[in-house]
């Protein structure tokens, strides 16, 4: 019979993804994932592997979380309803990275930077949390539409692309060291820019 382990996995999870994201994955050893989490190497590579496994697990819980959150705010209710979802999701996106005073930024931002050119599974796992959060706003902007609050003539999908590189991009100029005044006032405009039925621009 297996030995049950003496260690909360999800703790130790959170301990390594913390390390990677301070340090990044070549600046991380697993000799300093071991100070993290208080294992000794030899429990963490058999509980996780070697290093590349343990972070695709890091990366990918934090990519699920990042749909996650999408999801909480832009899946379900009424269209009628759909653009105020919009909006809050995109400026909760500003806040959350005005609040970053550390300029960690996201740790699926870190880790495509740094691996992706060589990593298929970081590759790969990173745009299917693309393609996943682009359905999710594609879905709110045509219910937007079907309630008239967006332009109806408008491609949802091109909509769609636009908020999710706005909301990338807030994070990505957040870190470099934009005001946080001025992620919201991106924010906003981005917003603002989508295209509104005649009698309702600027509504």
């Amino acid at each position: 019979m297996a030995r049950p382990r003496a260690f909360d996995e999800r703790q130790v999870l959170e301990r390594a993804r913390e390390q990677f994201w301070a340090t990044g994955y070549a600046g991380t050893r697993m000799d300093d994932i071991a100070t993290a989490t208080g294992l000794g190497k030899g429990s963490l590579y058999g509980a996780f592997g070697d290093k590349g496994k343990l972070f695709h697990r890091v990366f990918g819980d934090w990519c699920t979380a990042v749909v996650e959150v999408a999801e909480e705010r832009l899946t379900g209710g009424p269209d009628a309803e759909a653009l105020a979802r919009l909006s809050a999701y995109v400026h909760l996106m500003a806040e959350n990275t005005a609040a970053d005073t550390e300029r960690r930024g996201c740790l699926m931002a870190k880790g495509v930077a740094e691996l992706a050119q060589h990593d298929p599974a970081v590759a790969g796992r990173s745009a299917e949390t693309m393609t996943a959060l682009l359905a999710l706003l594609r879905t709110e902007i045509s219910a937007a539409q079907r309630h008239g609050d967006i332009d109806s003539a408008a491609d949802p999908e091109r909509l769609a692309a636009l908020l999710l590189a706005v909301v990338r991009g807030i994070e990505a100029v957040g870190k470099a060291g934009l005001a946080p005044e001025t992620l919201r006032n991106v924010a906003d405009t981005a917003l603002a820019a989508l295209p509104r039925p005649r009698g309702k621009e600027g509504a």
